[in-house]
């Protein structure tokens, strides 16, 4: 059965490279590297919230809200549902607002030495003394947040649920109907277009001391 879209799966692993590229290049203080993987990581999130308004049926946010009767029968369930389940949603809303509150405050973010984020000289130094700390709080959110996704897959493997295949061939046998999914070149097509201006304007310095 058709579970995921090209483009959903292409962000989910794209997604996780970038959060590794970021972690490394923060903890080694490769300022440059990381500020170019932040916008990527900004392309990909304007290109998925985007998608998630004109996207196929398991991409639009619409279905990431439910209330909590839904929830609770989500984790009662034995059967998978195309796309996050209620509780799976639940865990998508908490990463998107993480991953916009990191994308933020690192655009107002600064190493004091060579790199300052291409908002820095738009706010006062207060600000940006408030979003440097905020992105390097934020950042350890994200990675309790990682862990309790981890978690929640191993989890459903034990219980004969496996969602990382699907995640790889967008479709999964133990859904008990097909998602309606849209061909997903618009998206990369967008993804292009919005990484390219990001890195023409804001990364562009970034990225010449890389190459």
């Amino acid at each position: 059965m058709k579970v995921w879209d090209g483009y959903i799966r292409f962000f989910h692993w794209a997604l996780v490279s970038c959060f590794a590229g970021l972690y490394f290049s923060a903890e080694e203080g490769a300022m440059e590297l990381h500020f170019v993987l932040g916008y990527i990581t900004l392309a990909l999130m304007a290109t998925r919230l985007v998608w998630g308004l004109v996207g196929s049926d398991t991409a639009r946010l619409s279905a990431l809200f439910h209330g909590p009767k839904a929830v609770l029968q989500a984790l009662k369930a034995k059967h998978l549902t195309p796309g996050h389940n209620a509780a799976g949603s639940y865990m998508v809303l908490v990463f998107f607002a993480l991953i916009l509150l990191q994308l933020a405050t690192g655009l107002m973010t600064t190493d004091d030495i060579m790199v300052d984020g291409p908002l820095v000289q738009y706010v006062s130094y207060d600000w940006v003394e408030w979003a440097s700390s905020l992105h390097r709080q934020n950042f350890d959110w994200l990675l309790i947040a990682i862990g309790l996704h981890l978690v929640a897959i191993v989890v459903y493997a034990l219980r004969g649920k496996k969602l990382v295949p699907a995640m790889i061939t967008g479709r999964n046998k133990q859904v008990s109907a097909s998602a309606q999914l849209k061909a997903s070149w618009p998206a990369f097509a967008l993804f292009t277009v919005i990484l390219a201006a990001l890195l023409v304007t804001w990364g562009y310095e970034p990225l010449q001391s890389l190459l």
